[in-house]
């Protein structure tokens, strides 16, 4: 399954995937990166890794259609079969040509602690100013609304009494490079079927 994953940030996610993908233990073929920043880390991991990248950034662009429209028209170009967003920061509306065919991590158990504007430790600190005792990962299909895609996979991470939003984050972020290369994986086999809502996993 060839994949173009886009990232705002660290990439992080996306160096995981190319670690995982080097020692043969995730099946896909990372064939594009794009960023929406020019001082993207992630960037530099694109690089190393001899993966072609592209920068769009949400400025260039007059509307969120346009913007959406130029960052598939790029995976269009590179024939992928699968959009994984890593960190990515903006919104880009999903053509009907890449319906059921972009998926996205989130930091917390959806439809808790999500939405526009619910990321990174904005969403950990939530978590913990609610008293929550569990949060978790999501990996969902991508729609064009914040976090509000039909979820695919979800792993609860506990939530300790001393944690502070930096120490729950690594916790989360250890259990998101679990969940999202496994999703993957189960997309690349053709295992995740997608019925209006609803996700069923199937057999080998």
């Amino acid at each position: 399954m060839k994949i173009a994953v886009l990232i705002s940030g660290s990439g992080r996610t996306l160096k995981n995937f190319i670690d995982l993908v080097a020692e043969g233990s995730l099946d896909v073929e990372i064939e594009l990166v794009v960023s929406s920043s020019a001082d993207a880390g992630g960037l530099d991991h694109a690089r190393k890794a001899g993966i072609a990248a592209t920068v769009l950034e949400r400025k260039d662009y007059p509307s969120h259609e346009a913007y959406g429209e130029a960052i598939f028209d790029a995976c269009r170009h590179a024939q992928v079969d699968l959009v994984a967003m890593a960190g990515f920061l903006k919104l880009a509306p999903v053509p009907d040509d890449f319906a059921g065919r972009v998926v996205n991590i989130h930091p917390s158990l959806i439809p808790a602690f999500c939405g526009h504007g619910m990321y990174g430790h904005h969403v950990h600190q939530a978590v913990l100013d609610y008293g929550c005792k569990v949060t978790g990962v999501t990996v969902h299909f991508v729609d064009n609304e914040y976090d509000a895609g039909p979820i695919i996979w979800q792993q609860p991470v506990p939530v300790f009494d001393d944690d502070t939003a930096d120490s729950l984050a690594d916790r989360v972020f250890d259990a998101e490079k679990e969940a999202y290369p496994h999703v993957l994986g189960l997309l690349a086999a053709g295992r995740v079927k997608l019925d209006g809502r609803h996700v069923t996993i199937g057999k080998r």
